[in-house]
């Protein structure tokens, strides 16, 4: 097989698999939706703090406990409560990390506002909403893939992420605009939805590269290897974190979406 797609196939089983639990939790919502969340969300300040302080694996155990028990919380208990719950892990991490705290505690509460914000648009948008934000990024990241390895050609950024090229980032663009196109026919919103879709597919790619930006700083590849042709957790979900705070972003300034799907 071509060295280019020597990763393929256990990508494509690895992504079966993730879709399938997915899917059965999206559809599922409520206490299952949020407690999937809430471990993908420790799992990830896991993978953070090992990156960051390798030698502690003791304290990345904690703190992602602490993190997924602050997610969970947050989304059941009032708006007054949210915000200290969704910034106390990093505050707590900073207290105790030797080194590299601003980078843990920027990037902690980036976690944490992002799992939140899948809760909340699968609580208080609807099923519709939250399946079109993740196909956003899934057709976003599968298309940058695939062009990228087909086409090649320019580097996107090459001293962050030597591995992504304009062809695949453009790629997902356009991957996204038709995301956008087919959810366009059901909620009326066309230029909106369209725009949206176009914005949330370039901070998926942020996402990605601030991820690719720590795993270049620390030295590793793979945030860790739970994930066979991913990597770790933040390997797979870095796009949802970019994608899932740009839409609260876009929720708080905009009032976006004006529809339901």
């Amino acid at each position: 097989m071509n060295e280019r797609w020597a990763d393929l196939a256990a990508r494509l089983g690895s992504a079966l698999v993730m879709v399938a639990v997915g899917v059965w939790a999206i559809w599922m919502g409520g206490h299952v939706f949020h407690i999937v969340v809430g471990l993908i969300c420790g799992l990830m300040v896991w993978e953070l703090v090992r990156m960051l302080v390798s030698e502690d694996s003791r304290l990345a155990i904690q703190l992602g406990g602490v993190a997924a028990l602050a997610v969970l919380l947050a989304i059941y208990l009032p708006l007054l409560f949210v915000a200290p719950l969704l910034i106390a892990p990093a505050i707590v991490g900073y207290t105790q990390l030797p080194r590299h705290k601003l980078l843990y505690a920027g990037f902690t509460v980036l976690i944490l506002a992002a799992s939140y914000g899948m809760m909340h648009v699968r609580d208080d948008l609807g099923f519709g909403w939250l399946v079109w934000l993740v196909m956003i990024v899934v057709v976003t990241d599968v298309a940058g893939y695939f062009a990228g390895r087909i086409f090649g050609g320019p580097k996107f950024w090459p001293s962050i992420s030597p591995k992504k090229t304009w062809s695949g980032t453009s790629a997902g663009w356009a991957g996204a605009a038709l995301v956008g196109v087919f959810f366009a026919v059901n909620s009326g919103m066309w230029g909106a939805i369209l725009l949206a879709s176009i914005v949330l597919s370039f901070s998926s790619q942020m996402g990605d590269i601030a991820e690719s930006a720590i795993k270049r700083k620390m030295a590793v590849k793979d945030s860790s290897n739970l994930i066979p042709g991913h990597g770790g957790a933040l390997d797979r979900f870095d796009g949802m974190l970019g994608a899932s705070v740009a839409f609260l972003v876009i929720e708080l300034l905009f009032g976006f979406p004006w529809a339901t799907l």
